[in-house]
């Protein structure tokens, strides 16, 4: 399997997983059929420290609205 598609579909069922369990709670917020944003990241460490991961995570740009 492609590993966009395979992304593609774990985003889809738990975002319908999700939006069913919460669905009260989130309809505040979540008024779109969207729940996650169409970008996704594969990221392998080679044996990196966890803190050293942790800070390139941290250090990353929030996408704009």
């Amino acid at each position: 399997m492609e590993l966009s598609k395979f992304v593609g579909n774990l985003k889809t069922v738990t975002s319908r997983l999700i939006r069913k369990a919460h669905a009260k709670h989130l309809e505040r917020w979540y008024w779109k059929p969207v729940f996650w944003s169409g970008s996704y990241a594969i990221v392998t460490a080679g044996g990196a420290p966890l803190e050293i991961i942790r800070r390139y995570i941290e250090s990353q740009e929030r996408p704009s609205d």
